[in-house]
């Protein structure tokens, strides 16, 4: 315990004992150091940022400190005492909870079913239920504690993956991009119930976010790390979103990158907008994609797309915006073959395509980007060559049989077009950043020439830096002729690179403005259903 002189009175005042301690961590994966001598201390009473690229080392060190990955070397001290994390159970036991980016949910169970995984003695589901509503009030995370984990939306799912780990009553929280499937508002009230706790019960908890306004507002210090070292330490109050962006990727980014990453825009900034880069289509030109009366019902007759009509055209940039779970995940679906139309069509390059049928999408030349990479975009223990090719291994393949040369080839060609940071072909997909295994999934998307790309939620969990690159790619997709279908539930990015906007609400277009046509306003109105 330190003792430094109190300026006041001259007198040595005790500093408080850190909640957490680490020191000189570092963490290999053969010749990639995933942390190189990083430290970083944690107070009770404080919420502590921690910013960096995708693969900068955030999770491996948050993973070290909940027990999921163990040092090769370094320290830690938690409350004082050293001690060594060997498993998550470990970590509990020394009131050390995790919110993981990537959901840990068994989604064939309920949610209050969730929650109680892992409770030892007798289950009490009333109970669970009750803490469920509990929470739920608390932190503005209303769910239903019956209903099954496999029909939440992405966002819904997030609300059970903070609740589990809540309910443990942990009193060192570790956040990992908790709010990137959560709306603006939901965001906002987590973060101000988490000020309360934090300050009421003398918690502490560490962010780590790609936002840059949710560190500048949420919290009392940040960490940046880049390539697995601590490049700078400082107080929040006093410091700025472009000072950060350019520590984490330590050079200058763009303001319309920063903006997007930021998760901010005014009615003022559609003047700073200005051209989203990509040339306006002209609406006689043929559609690459035509969606005419798509209906979809699903579980309990619900209607997930509800008569949706919808082009994209050759070299342009259509975003559809919506508040989460008004559709968005059912149209990514229809156009990866995922699900079948009870009425309706899907047509590209003039030809009908058959919906739900396995690979027809993809052989009619609609490329998807998923919306949830670990979920149907990679398989994480296969290698980055085998996950290139998991599409289309006609390429690399003579009378059905793989030509490993011809796969080797292909990949290093892949890794060097899209710049993708990994140990080379055969590295495993699981070693690789989240803003790498997306340059993983775009390269293998995007290598077929296809007519229509499908991007949903391309930049989720990513960083201001990937974020740059992923639109840009975005762009250039759609200058070489490509039709662009970007669902995205951050409006900012849709407004940064679409060239025309449509609003999706219950499954359905209910209105679309072109670029130049864009009002906020407007916008809100049809987003919220509303007649605009």
């Amino acid at each position: 315990m330190n003792t430094p002189v109190d300026s006041s009175t001259g007198v040595g005042a005790t500093a408080p004992t850190p909640a957490v301690e680490l020191t000189g961590i570092t963490k290999r994966y053969g010749a990639v150091v995933a942390c190189d001598d990083v430290g970083l201390t944690l107070h009770r009473g404080r919420i502590h940022g921690i910013l960096g690229e995708n693969g900068a080392g955030k999770s491996t060190l948050m993973k070290i400190l909940i027990g999921l990955v163990l040092p090769d070397a370094g320290s830690i001290e938690v409350d004082g005492a050293r001690c060594t994390i060997h498993d998550p159970i470990e970590a509990a036991r020394l009131g050390i909870g995790m919110v993981h980016q990537h959901f840990s949910l068994i989604n064939a169970l309920t949610v209050w079913e969730n929650v109680a995984l892992g409770d030892a003695g007798r289950l009490d589901p009333q109970a669970v239920r009750q803490r469920i509503g509990e929470i739920s009030d608390q932190y503005g995370l209303v769910i239903e504690p019956d209903a099954r984990v496999g029909d939440l939306t992405a966002g819904l799912r997030q609300r059970v993956e903070i609740i589990k780990c809540l309910r443990r009553d942990p009193s060192i929280v570790v956040f990992d991009e908790p709010t990137s499937v959560l709306t603006p508002d939901e965001s906002a009230q987590l973060f101000e119930s988490l000020r309360h706790v934090v300050t009421a019960e003398n918690r502490a908890v560490v962010l780590v976010s790609h936002k840059l306004d949710e560190v500048l507002n949420s919290t009392d210090e940040v960490t940046i790390m880049r390539q697995g070292r601590v490049v700078d330490r400082r107080p929040t109050a006093g410091t700025d979103a472009r000072t950060l962006a350019t520590a984490m990727v330590g050079r200058q980014v763009s303001l319309r990158t920063e903006r997007a990453a930021l998760g901010v825009i005014a009615v003022d900034d559609l003047t700073e907008i200005g051209d989203s880069g990509v040339a306006e289509v002209d609406a006689s030109v043929e559609p690459a994609l035509s969606i005419r009366g798509a209906t979809v019902i699903g579980a309990g007759g619900v209607r997930l797309l509800d008569d949706l009509t919808l082009d994209v055209r050759p070299g342009e940039i259509v975003g559809v915006a919506g508040v989460e779970g008004n559709g968005q995940r059912a149209l990514g679906d229809l156009l990866s073959s995922l699900v079948s139309l009870d009425t309706g069509t899907v047509t590209a390059g003039g030809r009908q395509v058959a919906a739900g049928r396995p690979g027809a999408m993809s052989r009619a030349g609609i490329a998807v980007i998923p919306e949830d990479r670990h979920d149907s975009g990679v398989v994480l223990d296969m290698s980055v060559a085998e996950n290139l090719v998991l599409v289309n291994q006609r390429r690399v393949s003579r009378h059905g049989v793989i030509d490993q040369a011809a796969l080797r080839d292909f990949a290093l060609r892949m890794i060097a077009d899209f710049d993708i940071q990994c140990a080379g072909p055969d590295a495993p997909m699981w070693s690789l950043s989240g803003g790498n295994q997306q340059r993983v999934v775009l390269a293998r998307e995007l290598a077929d020439d296809p007519a229509v790309l499908v991007a949903a939620q391309p930049t989720r969990g990513l960083d201001v830096g990937a974020i740059e690159y992923m639109t840009e790619r975005l762009r250039l997709a759609a200058a070489s002729g490509v039709g662009v279908l970007l669902i995205s539930s951050e409006l900012e990015e849709i407004l940064d690179v679409a060239t025309r906007v449509v609003v999706l609400h219950q499954g359905r277009v209910v209105g679309e403005m072109a670029h130049h046509e864009l009002d906020l306003e407007r916008l809100g109105l049809l987003m919220g259903g509303a007649a605009a």
